[in-house]
Order: structure tokens, then C-alpha cells, then sequence
């Protein structure tokens, strides 16, 4: 069989770089969507471990002709970042700090590194790269310069185009060529580093230089005055006299070079700041007082409209921000930033703010917030917008095509309005927020892009709001770039000439046309549906599915494909990849392979669904390997803008992957648990000696799995013995019950769950002895001898229907309590989690909605408790300062932290401190695995074992999972406790 062309330059490729070369169907899959409506296929990937990985890579494609696209996060909303050609993935390896100079304050940077990493080194200097866009946590550098990314405080410190001093970019000519100031003869260009690269230099500085100067006339008369436009190359930005030529090719995205490295210019971080919210009767009125606000100098001035305050009204989380800042029902809300160096100037420009609003006839509309905490949780309400718009569910969602328009401010409230009818008029609507002091307002129409009409209706908006914007003299392309969704909309925009000046500009920096094709240049129609993430022929098989996916079954075109709608629900904006506080994703944080985050499970899930992958759909073994390392965590549940929830559909997959595929000996013997753990305990000499004695651990991994590196949880023949080991009713419970109906009902149904049962009970005897102290008369429940089981570990093997009856047996038991008004509280969180959350789709109906709401986690009712006054146990000191404490998982996804911390908080005297950590690498039975072991203490090295080392012996170690305790001894050789032990440690000796 002959050698095809790709397979040639894949099998050079291999040879000849170190980095990962990704050319089969599943990966060139997983990178041939971004955040747009776009999917088109790749014809490889390839993840340079090295800057000279990545040029020889390039080297290589460039000689076979093939086309090249650089990709950071692959967060692009507009299609830059897809395409068929070899995809270079800097996000992995190319994400280094290479030198730092801070007395310039300038950074020289590789192109992957995150935003948010950056400015984690820079703080201790009082630096930062100010161009803060909203997607930080995951937004690469280099992206950002190829889009000229803008930020909330663009107001004040500029675009990336004014913060971007010199670029190193490799051109498929061959050369290195470092761009940066040129003076007026351009006779002082940056040293290169070869004769050729300075001659390059100096034949395209000459060349852009005579553009300019021809086009003067076409430039003054065409682009737009405002700070944000990013449509075409920066050819306005060019000069006769001296300038910068990084400058052109910020905004390029990626068409005219490859970024080696980025000099960047930093800003001293500002030390104090206040924040006013002005609230509007009216949206126009916000609009047309913008321009009045900006005349104060505030750093941003950010829109949030009627219709996100309500959602934010909805959300949790948001909830009591809301209502702290918010003054009545406005129908909009600007949130203004002063910053600078003492915080008093700041207070009086809130306070000459309130005057001004007070002179534009609307009194008390300022709300000034002074509070560094408050600001933050109102910035992340704002920062939700597109979180909430996005989370949609329905035929239609929100599509990314003119979300970032910009007009001039005086234009601003008639632009919104008239658009606004434009949206009506085409049976739609849109919800605006954001950048209100650059008139940059992100508005996103909602439509069904799967149907022929959804595309007709979003040509006609496009082409109605072109002319509105051309109108008012604005920019069509205000900030996140013009790809695929905006780049055919140059021409109308800025001319024909200037559209064949950008042509010669991209022959001149690329003559063979390899660098990311059909952007910017050439463009093909924005509405080609062949293109589509959803091309005409999408279609998914039916699936009789094993969870209940009935909540995402909305619009015509989503009944009876529940599951599937919801792997839809991944819009690929890339969230999973951040670094910052938070859970997700655990794994690809490890591994930092597109594979591995949530995303590329999503992408995975849907292109499999959908019959566009190689092999068996939910029977492959590739899709398999795919979802390995999901741990199940959650977090993508609470923290994915769109509530991807990976570990349900984890499920939902394993149920049917293993009805063509048998389990092994490992999972049946995790999976059925807790149903012969008691005859184990009555075993546990025996059971235990799996550590004792040499060679068992090694024999145990050959036959059943569990890796020789880890120690297994010991056996305890004295677990715990349910309701015989309550004490009966004191005095003090009985006094209580007949004041009852003033303090509350006080029965408490604890849940005995099978790990804290047979290997920790003390744990149990622990919740038993500081609620009966607490006055509460306690049951434990049960359904005959063997403990009521959540059914957690039977989804970890796809065993829905096993999973099932274990949670039917279970609400049948705890139902009657349940309907007397009683809590049920647990120890382990992933048990009493999973009442909250996986019982509802296991069992949908009014008994599990209702326990879902009786079930509470020990701290959780003890907060609650301790604040209805019922909770009344006088806790002495303990004998630790500290309690350092690592959130499980599931309590992080389920907002449970909070109350872990006021519950250690009742204790006098103690300080508490969380662990800034993502998962513990444990994670149930993952972490006992062969194949897991390494990735599992990876995940525990990030943060979890480092702190935990670092503790001194007036430290107390707290875990509530019994997992993240295992891997806490294992790792660190250190014991953590639950909760529950610490308050019971403070009982009074009497309790």
C-alpha cells in the first residue's frame, strides 16, 4: 500500500520532535472545534515540547506545504482556530516566563502561557499584564495577541496592540524575524539573529511602510475611531516616521507568523479600589449616560442588564451578592471602578460619581462598595454573563457573530435600541452586558444553529447590524477577532482597497499561504453550512439511555435525546482548562492534554454520538481510554459556565460500553462493596494481611487489580453497630422534645455509610456522641443487617441498574423519616452528595426530591443547627492552633466548603485554613489502580501534599473524605481527621 502524504509527514514528524504528533480520527476530532459555531477537521496535531520542537515542526509542514494553524486554548468565538491544516498546540509545554525585567516592567513570554499564571508570578512584584480578559484562568498569551484581546480596563490601559513591545515570530519563508520599534529610516530594527532574518526584516518594513503610505488617504477615511476595532491587520498602526511593527501583527491571528516568544510592556498593580454600582430605570438611559460617567476616569465602566440580574437573582451563588448591591428592580446596573495607589481619591470620585447622577436626574442610584471581598463576588456576578447566557438550554442557544460590535458612546444607547428591534424582528432576543465604557456591548441572539432557518436568520441580523454599525461609524469587529464568523465582513466594513492591501500584506509575510488559511484573507461565507458544528447531516443514533437526562429534553428537537443534548451543552469555551481556584478539571491538570479536560470528554461523547468517529460509538475502547481519567469529581457540574456534568455522563458511557465489553475482577469487587463488607470486617486479620506480609500486594495487583504501590484501607472487626451503639434518651433530649415546637425538630437520621462502617467507625461514634450532646434524639437507618448504601460505587463501573436498586432500598428507608420532618445527616460527603444529586436521576419523583433536600452533610446541619440556636454544646479549645483542612470534592461542587469552615469555627480559639487544592488523586477506587498511581499522586502533589507537609504539629490535618485521608497517609504520612473528630476532641468532659 503506498504512503500517503500525511502519513509521510506524520512518520517525519515523529522522527524528528520530541512533542506529541496527533494524528488520529479521535484527536484531530477533539481540536476541530473552539468556542464558535465552527467544526472543521484538522489534518494533525502537533504539541512541540520545545520552542525548537515547535519550529522544526513548522519547518517540516512548511516544506511538505501543508497549512499551518497555531492554537493556544482554543477559545476562539469566531473560527480562528479551526481548520484544515496541522494544528500547533503551544498550551502545554510553551508557557514559560523567559526572562523578567522589573525595572522596564517588561516580560519576555512564550506564547502558551495562561494570563492568570503570568500574573501569579508578577504579584509580588506589584505588577500585572493588564489586558484582563474574562476567560484569564485559560486564555493563552499568544491567543491574546493574535486577537488583539481586550479586557474590562481597556478603558485605561489599552488592547494588546498597545501592550505588546516586540514579537518573535517564525515566518514560513524560513526565517526567525524579531519584530518590534522601528525608527523613521527603519534603519534600527532588533537584533536578529542571522543576516537573512535582518534582511527579511528590513524588505517587510519597507513593504508595510510604502502600504501605508499608499492606503494614507483610504485609512483616514475608512477605519473606524474607536479604541475597539480588531478587524484586518493594524495597518493604521504603521507610520512614515517611527513605530512598531509587533504592532501589525497583533490582531493576525495567526495568518501571517508563528509567535516564539512575546515581549510584553507590565503595569504597576493598582492598590486600592472602589466600586460603585449606578442603578438605572431604564436601559437607554444607561446607554446614553455612559459617556457622562467615562469623563471621571474610572478604570471600566461594565453593563449588566434587567435580565442578568434576575438570572443572578436565581443562581445560589450569586443570591446574596445580589441582594447586598442591588437597589430595587432597575432595568440596568453600570458598575464603575476607580483604582490607584490610596484608596480615599477613589471613595471621592464614588462620591463626585453620585453627584454627577444626581445632576443627570437620577438621585441615590449609587450603591459605593469600599469592601475588597464585596467587589470581588460583584465582579464575578458580571463576569457570569456569558456563564448564564450560555447555560441555555433548547433548540436554540446563544450564537457568538456580533457579540462585540463597537460604536462611539454617543452613539451607543440609539445603536442598542435599534438592534434590540432588529433581534425582535427576526423572532429572537438578545441579553446585552459588558464593556459599556468602550461602547463594546456582547449581546448573543439566540438561535437553533442545527436548522437551515437559524442560519437564514443569522445572515439577515449580521448583515442589518453591519449597516447599523457602519452607520454610526463603528467598528463590526470590536475584540474577539474576525475568523471565520466575521472575517467576510472586512470588505464591507473597510473597502475593497484596504481588503487588497491586507491580501499583499499576507503574500508578503507568507507567499506559500500556510499560515491559518481563510481568515482574515479570503474568507469563505460566514453561514457555510458545511462548516457547521452542526452540519446538515448531523444526526445522533437513538440511545436507550440508563440515567434520566429529561432535564435537557427541551425544544422540538431535543425530545428523546436527552444525553445527547446535554453533551451539547459544551459550547468548548474552555473553562476546564483554568488554573485558579476551584476543582475542575483535576486531571488535566496534570496531564494538560486536550484529551484529558472536560472539553475534549464532551467533544469526544458528541462526535461519537453523532457517528463521526472511527469504531464502535459508546463501545469504543479509544472513547474508553478518553474518559479514564475523569475522577468523577464534579466540579465540572458547578464550575463549567454550561453545567457539563462529565461524571454523570461518565456513567451514562461505562453502562453502556460494558454491554459489550465485560467488567473486570477489580471493578466487580469495588462495585459490590458494600454488599459482602461485613462478612470482610468479620475477616479482617485475614483481609489485612494484604500489607503484611511481602509478596500479597504484588499478588493482588496481578489478580485483582489494586496497585502493589498502595496500601488498602484496613478492616475493622469492630465497625460500627447502627442504632445499638445510640445511648438512650437523656434527660436533656427529653426536656427537649417538649419544647419542640418552638426549637425545631430534633430527630436526626444519621447515615451509616460503608466505608466510615467497616474501616473507620470511629467517625461514626464520633457524630453519635456530638448529637446526642447536642440534645438531638438520633436513628441510625438501616434496612435489615447491611448498612444503606448511596450506590456510588456501582456508578463508578457503569452498573446503573445495581445503582439503582441500592438507591431505591435506601429512599425507601429514609422516606418515612424524611416525611416526619427529620434530618438526614452523613459523614462521607460523596454518600450524602449523592442523596442530593444522582438519586434524583436514578429515581426521579417526589420521595428523592424531597430527600434531597432532608440530606445534609455533618457540618451542614451543624451550621444550621448552630444558627436556629438548637446546636448548644459549649465546645472547649482544641489542642491544636490550626485546622488545615482539604475540601473533598463533592463538597466543593456542591458549595458545601462554606460550612466545613464555620463548623471548626465553633470551636474557641481555632484558626482555620483551607487548602487552595484541586482533587486529592484518590478519588474513590481510582486512585488504587496500576495505571492511576502516578497521575493520582500527581494530582496530589499540585497543592494537597505540599501543604500538608508544611503543617507543624500544632496543626490539625482535616478531611471529610475517607479517600483524601488515604491518600493524605499514603503521600504525606500524615493522619487527617473528619470534622466530626474535631468537635468531638472539644466535647466537655461531661458531653
Amino acid at each position: 500500500m503506498p504512503v500517503t502524504p500525511l502519513a509521510s509527514l506524520q512518520a517525519r514528524l515523529r522522527r524528528e520532535i520530541e512533542g506529541d504528533v496527533l494524528f488520529g480520527a479521535d484527536d484531530r476530532g477533539r481540536y476541530s472545534t473552539d468556542a464558535s459555531i465552527y467544526q472543521i477537521e484538522p489534518l494533525g496535531v502537533v504539541v512541540p515540547r520545545s520552542a525548537r520542537d515547535a519550529v522544526r515542526a513548522l519547518e517540516i509542514a512548511a516544506e511538505a506545504g501543508v497549512p499551518l494553524l497555531p492554537r493556544g486554548a482554543g477559545t476562539s468565538q469566531c473560527g480562528q482556530t479551526v481548520g484544515a491544516a496541522l494544528v500547533l498546540d503551544t498550551s502545554k509545554h510553551l508557557r514559560d516566563v523567559l526572562e523578567l525585567d522589573l525595572d522596564a516592567r517588561t516580560a519576555w513570554v512564550e506564547p502558551g502561557l495562561v494570563l492568570d499564571e503570568l500574573n501569579a508570578r508578577l504579584k509580588p512584584h506589584g505588577l500585572w499584564y493588564p489586558v484582563d480578559v474574562s476567560t484569564s484562568a485559560q486564555a493563552t498569551l499568544g491567543g491574546m495577541a493574535a486577537n488583539n484581546s481586550c479586557g474590562a480596563r481597556s478603558l485605561r490601559y489599552g488592547n494588546m496592540v498597545h501592550n505588546v513591545l516586540a514579537a518573535e515570530t517564525w515566518l514560513t519563508s524560513g526565517e526567525t524575524v524579531t519584530f518590534g520599534t522601528v525608527a523613521r529610516d527603519g534603519a534600527t530594527a532588533p537584533s536578529q539573529a542571522s543576516a537573512a532574518a535582518t534582511a527579511r526584516h528590513d524588505e517587510l518594513v519597507a513593504l508595510v511602510r510604502a502600504l501605508h503610505e499608499r492606503e494614507r488617504d483610504e485609512l483616514a477615511a475608512r477605519v473606524p475611531h474607536v479604541q475597539r476595532r480588531v478587524a484586518g491587520y493594524n495597518l493604521d498602526m504603521v507610520s512614515s516616521d517611527a513605530f512598531n511593527m509587533a504592532h501589525l501583527l497583533v490582531g493576525s491571528e495567526g495568518t501571517l507568523g508563528f509567535f516564539r516568544k512575546l515581549k510584553l510592556k507590565l503595569a504597576p498593580l493598582p492598590r486600592q479600589k472602589a466600586l460603585a454600582i449606578v442603578h438605572f430605570p431604564t436601559f437607554y438611559s444607561a446607554m446614553d449616560l455612559t459617556r457622562e460617567i467615562v469623563k471621571l476616569e474610572p478604570t471600566a465602566v461594565e453593563l449588566v442588564d434587567r435580565t442578568m440580574i434576575e438570572l443572578s437573582r436565581e443562581i445560589a451563588s450569586f443570591r446574596a451578592t445580589v441582594d447586598k448591591t442591588i437597589r430595587g428592580e432597575p432595568d440596568a446596573i453600570l458598575l464603575v471602578e476607580f483604582a490607584g495607589d490610596e484608596l480615599a481619591p477613589q471613595v471621592a470620585k464614588v462620591r463626585r460619581l453620585a453627584e454627577l447622577m444626581g445632576d443627570l436626574g437620577l438621585p441615590d442610584s449609587v450603591v459605593a462598595i469600599e469592601d475588597p471581598a464585596l467587589q470581588r463576588d460583584v465582579w464575578e456576578v458580571r463576569k457570569a454573563g456569558l456563564n448564564i447566557m450560555m447555560s441555555m438550554k433548547g433548540d436554540g442557544k446563544p450564537v457568538s457573530f456580533i457579540e462585540d460590535c463597537a460604536v462611539p458612546l454617543e452613539h451607543l444607547a440609539e445603536y442598542t435600541d435599534r438592534l434590540t428591534r432588529v433581534f425582535e424582528k427576526h423572532g429572537t432576543r438578545g441579553t446585552w452586558y459588558a464593556h459599556a465604557s468602550v461602547g463594546c456591548l456582547h449581546v448573543r441572539p439566540v438561535l437553533d444553529m442545527r436548522s437551515a432557518d437559524g442560519t437564514r436568520r443569522m445572515r439577515a441580523i449580521a448583515e442589518e447590524a453591519c449597516a447599523l454599525v457602519k452607520e454610526y461609524k463603528g467598528s463590526y469587529s470590536g475584540e474577539h477577532g474576525d475568523g471565520l464568523v466575521r472575517s467576510e465582513w472586512i470588505e464591507p466594513m473597510l473597502g475593497s482597497r484596504l481588503v487588497r492591501a491586507f491580501g499583499e500584506i499576507k503574500r508578503a509575510f507568507d507567499p506559500k499561504g500556510l499560515m491559518n488559511p481563510g481568515k482574515i484573507v479570503a474568507p469563505p461565507k460566514m453561514d457555510d453550512r458545511a462548516l457547521f458544528r452542526f452540519k446538515p447531516d448531523y444526526r445522533t443514533a437513538p440511545l436507550s439511555v440508563a440515567l434520566d437526562w429529561s432535564e435537557h429534553e427541551v425544544g422540538d428537537a431535543n425530545r428523546g435525546r436527552g444525553f445527547a443534548a446535554a453533551v451539547e451543552m459544551c459550547n468548548n469555551n474552555g473553562h476546564c482548562r483554568k488554573f485558579d481556584a476551584g476543582t475542575m478539571c483535576p486531571s488535566y491538570r496534570v496531564t494538560r492534554d486536550e484529551r484529558h479536560v472536560t472539553r475534549g470528554r464532551a467533544n469526544s461523547l458528541r462526535l461519537a454520538l453523532s457517528g463521526q468517529l472511527d469504531g464502535d460509538g459508546l463501545a469504543s475502547r479509544e472513547l474508553y481510554d478518553t474518559l479514564d481519567l475523569c475522577v468523577s469529581c464534579k466540579g465540572c457540574k458547578r464550575e463549567c459556565p454550561t453545567g457539563v456534568d462529565m461524571a454523570s455522563m461518565k456513567v451514562e458511557f461505562l453502562h453502556h460500553y460494558h454491554e459489550r465489553h465485560a467488567r473486570t475482577l477489580h471493578d466487580k469487587l469495588v462495585a459490590h462493596l458494600p454488599r459482602y463488607a461485613r462478612r470482610a470486617a468479620a475477616l479482617a486479620p485475614l483481609m489485612n494481611l494484604r500489607d503484611r506480609v511481602p509478596g500479597l500486594a504484588a499478588l493482588s495487583e496481578r489478580l485483582a487489580g489494586f496497585a502493589a504501590r498502595r496500601s488498602l484501607p484496613c478492616w475493622r472487626r469492630d465497625w460500627f453497630r447502627g442504632q445499638s451503639e445510640v445511648p438512650p434518651p437523656s434527660p436533656r433530649s427529653v426536656s427537649a422534645a417538649t419544647t419542640e415546637s418552638a426549637s425545631g425538630n430534633r430527630d436526626v437520621v444519621l447515615l451509616a455509610d460503608t466505608f466510615n462502617t467497616y474501616f473507620e467507625p470511629e467517625n461514626l461514634r464520633a457524630a453519635v456522641r456530638v448529637l446526642v450532646a447536642a440534645g438531638y434524639r438520633l436513628t441510625v437507618a438501616s434496612a435489615g443487617e447491611r448498612p444503606l448504601c448511596c450506590g456510588r460505587t456501582y456508578l463508578a463501573t457503569g452498573m446503573v441498574a445495581e445503582a439503582r436498586a441500592e438507591a431505591a432500598r435506601t429512599l425507601a428507608a429514609l422516606t418515612p423519616h424524611v416525611a416526619r420532618g427529620s434530618a438526614v445527616v452523613g459523614l462521607e460527603p460523596s454518600c450524602v452528595l449523592g442523596l442530593r444529586d444522582e438519586f434524583r436521576t436514578l429515581l426521579p419523583g417526589a420521595d428523592s426530591a424531597a430527600l434531597a433536600t432532608a440530606a445534609l452533610t455533618f457540618e451542614e446541619f451543624v451550621v444550621r443547627e448552630h444558627a436556629a440556636g438548637r446546636f448548644k454544646v459549649e465546645l472547649k479549645p482544641a489542642r491544636y492552633a490550626r485546622a488545615l483542612v482539604h475540601g473533598h470534592c463533592h463538597q466543593k461542587a456542591f458549595g458545601v466548603m462554606p460550612s466545613v469552615v464555620a463548623a471548626l469555627e465553633l470551636v474557641p480559639g481555632l484558626a482555620v485554613e483551607t487548602i487552595a487544592s484541586s482533587c486529592c488523586g484518590m478519588a474513590g477506587a481510582f486512585g488504587y489502580q496500576p495505571r492511576h498511581v502516578d497521575v493520582s499522586l500527581k494530582m496530589a502533589e499540585l497543592a494537597l501534599l505540599p501543604a500538608v507537609r508544611a503543617a507543624g504539629p500544632d496543626t490539625v490535618v482535616v478531611a471529610d473524605g475517607t479517600s483524601c485521608r488515604h491518600q493524605i497517609h499514603d503521600g504525606a504520612a500524615r493522619d487527617a481527621v473528619h470534622v466530626v473528630r474535631v468537635l468531638e476532641d472539644c466535647l466537655p468532659a461531661s458531653g
